[in-house]
C-alpha cells in the first residue's frame, strides 16, 4: 500500500489533538503540600503519566511571579527541584502552558508540625487519611484534628480518617501537637466523581484565600489515584474516529489499486499484437 500524504497528515492530527487536549497537571514529590523547611522537592508537568518538559512558574507569599531556575530551584529538562526549601519557598505553583489544568499550593514552615496530605484535590466517595506529623518526637503521636477551627476529635495513632467524602467535606484542616503546637490549615477540595465510588487513601489541598495549603508526605502503601478528566473520553473519541477513517480510506485505495491492476482487462494494443501473431503463423 502506498502511503500517502493523506496518511501522514491524519496521523499528525491525531497526535496533535491527543497531545492539546490530553490535561497537564503539575506532579509534585513527595505527594503533599506541606513541607518542613531544609527538605527537597520536586515538581514536573504531566500529561497521562509522561513528563511534558514545561517549565514550572510560581507566585510566592513573598515577591513576583517567576519561573523555575529564576533564583529558584532547578530545571533538569524534565522536573522542578527544589533541593532545600525554606519559608519563602511558600505560594502557588503551575506548569506553564496556556491552560492551567491544576494548581498546587505549597507552605514551607519552620515550625514543628504539618498535616500530612496529598497535594492534589480528592474524588467524591474516596476514604482520605489526614496524618499529623511532627520533626522533634516522631514516636509521639497523640495529636487533635481540626476543621475550619473547629475540634473534630483527638486520635493517639496521629491519623484520621474521613470516609467516603462529599462536598460536604470541603474545608480548612489542621491538626494540633499537645506540646509542640499546631499546624498550618490546609484547604481540602473535594471534587465529583466520574464513576462508581471507590475506597482509597487520599487526602488532597489547595489554596485558601487566607492561608497557603498545607500538607504532609502520604502513606507510601497508599496509592493516590488523580482525577480523570471527562475530556479524556472525548479526545479518545475522536482518536477512535479518525483512525477508522483512515483506514476506511487506505482499504479503498487498496480496492481502487486492485481494480486498476487486474489481470482480466485487455487493452487495444494487447488485441493487435495477438493478431500480428495469428497472421504471421498462417503464412
Amino acid at each position: 500500500m502506498e502511503v500517502t500524504p493523506l496518511y501522514w497528515i491524519l496521523l499528525l492530527f491525531i497526535s496533535r489533538v491527543a497531545a492539546g487536549q490530553s490535561p497537564v497537571s503539575l506532579i509534585v514529590r513527595p505527594n503533599r503540600s506541606q513541607f518542613f523547611e531544609y527538605e527537597s522537592v520536586s515538581l514536573s508537568c504531566e500529561v497521562l503519566g509522561g513528563s511534558t518538559g514545561r517549565r514550572v512558574e510560581r507566585n510566592p507569599t513573598s515577591g513576583k511571579l517567576t519561573e523555575c531556575g529564576d533564583r529558584w530551584g532547578k530545571f533538569n529538562g524534565t522536573s522542578c527541584i527544589i533541593s532545600s526549601t525554606k519559608s519563602t519557598d511558600s505560594g502557588v505553583y503551575w506548569c506553564v502552558s496556556g491552560k492551567h489544568k491544576n494548581t498546587v499550593n505549597i507552605t514551607v514552615t519552620d515550625g514543628h508540625v504539618i498535616l500530612e496530605s496529598p497535594a492534589l484535590p480528592v474524588t467524591e466517595g474516596f476514604n482520605v487519611t489526614l496524618k499529623c506529623r511532627n520533626k522533634t518526637n516522631p514516636s509521639d503521636l497523640t495529636a487533635d484534628f481540626y476543621k475550619d477551627g473547629s475540634l473534630i476529635r483527638t486520635e493517639s495513632t496521629g491519623e484520621m480518617t474521613i470516609p467516603a467524602v462529599s462536598q460536604s467535606d470541603e474545608g480548612l484542616y489542621s491538626c494540633r501537637h499537645p506540646e509542640l503546637g499546631r499546624s498550618p490549615e490546609s484547604w481540602m477540595t473535594v471534587t465529583a466523581s466520574t464513576s462508581s465510588t471507590h475506597s482509597s487513601s487520599i487526602p488532597s489541598l489547595a489554596p485558601s484565600s487566607s492561608k497557603p495549603s498545607l500538607s504532609s508526605t502520604p502513606p507510601s502503601s497508599t496509592s493516590s489515584p488523580l482525577l480523570l478528566p471527562l475530556s479524556l473520553s472525548g479526545v479518545a473519541g475522536l482518536i477512535i474516529s479518525l483512525t477508522i477513517l483512515l483506514l476506511m480510506f487506505c482499504y479503498r485505495k487498496r480496492t481502487k489499486e486492485e481494480e486498476t491492476s487486474d489481470p482480466r482487462e485487455v487493452t487495444y494494443a494487447d488485441v493487435r499484437i495477438k493478431q500480428d501473431q495469428e497472421h504471421r503463423g498462417r503464412k
